[in-house]
């Protein structure tokens, strides 16, 4: 299925690809079979987890709190928010004060990225369920045009909240660190060498971030 896949990548461009349980192992194992770094990180570490979400206002919340911090702060953030108002929704974070989004740590920027995308939504301006139906092109075209929703967002929700095969995040420093290591790359390579290399895995550019993020975890957890 996955030889299929690559073979006829260019073209099955108006057909959306996504990962599940079901063909998540498989599309490692190709990339395994193709490239000696992915079957060296799996051998070594087993397979990466399957990260997902949910595709809900809550999982875009949660990215945007993921801007520029660690993963746990946003998450700390997240839950200080849920224990305020309970349910993540458009509505209860409109409910929120400045002064009472402050209080759980929401930075100043972060609030006004966060209203603006509830605010977008209750106006109909964003329709996440559409979304499972539509290309990744059109998603990003929506979703950029609104403040604080930037590339490296929208490859994470693409990626994570509706589950599509080929995303590469190069803004995401975990992903192109992993790579310069497993690779031996030049510490000042530039974006767009990284982003041709990320071409040799097409179209499953997506798995092969989380077979890197997996060997960023792993490599970074066996140094403590």
């Amino acid at each position: 299925m996955i030889k299929i896949v690559k073979q006829n990548a260019k073209e099955m461009t108006d057909e959306i690809l996504t990962f599940n349980t079901s063909n998540f192992h498989e599309m490692c194992d190709f990339l395994a079979n193709c490239d000696q770094d992915f079957r060296s990180i799996i051998e070594n570490h087993g397979y990466p987890p399957m990260w997902n979400r949910e595709n809900t206002f809550e999982t875009l919340v949660h990215i945007i709190l993921e801007q520029q911090v660690s993963l746990a702060s946003a998450l700390a953030v997240l839950h200080k928010l849920k224990g305020k108002i309970t349910e993540i929704t458009p509505e209860n974070i409109l409910s929120l004060t400045d002064a009472e989004m402050r209080e759980c740590y929401v930075s100043r920027q972060k609030n006004m990225y966060i209203k603006g995308l509830a605010n977008s939504i209750l106006e109909g301006k964003i329709n996440l369920e559409k979304f499972q139906k539509m290309s990744d092109e059109k998603i990003r075209e929506t979703l950029i045009s609104l403040k604080g929703i930037g590339n490296w967002t929208i490859d994470i929700y693409l990626m994570l909240a509706l589950q599509r095969t080929d995303i590469f995040p190069i803004g995401d420093l975990a992903v192109v660190n992993a790579l310069k290591k497993i690779r031996e790359l030049p510490p000042k390579i530039s974006r767009e060498e990284i982003i041709t290399i990320s071409e040799e895995w097409k179209p499953l550019r997506t798995v092969a971030t989380m077979i890197l993020w997996h060997y960023y975890l792993s490599d970074s957890a066996s140094k403590k």
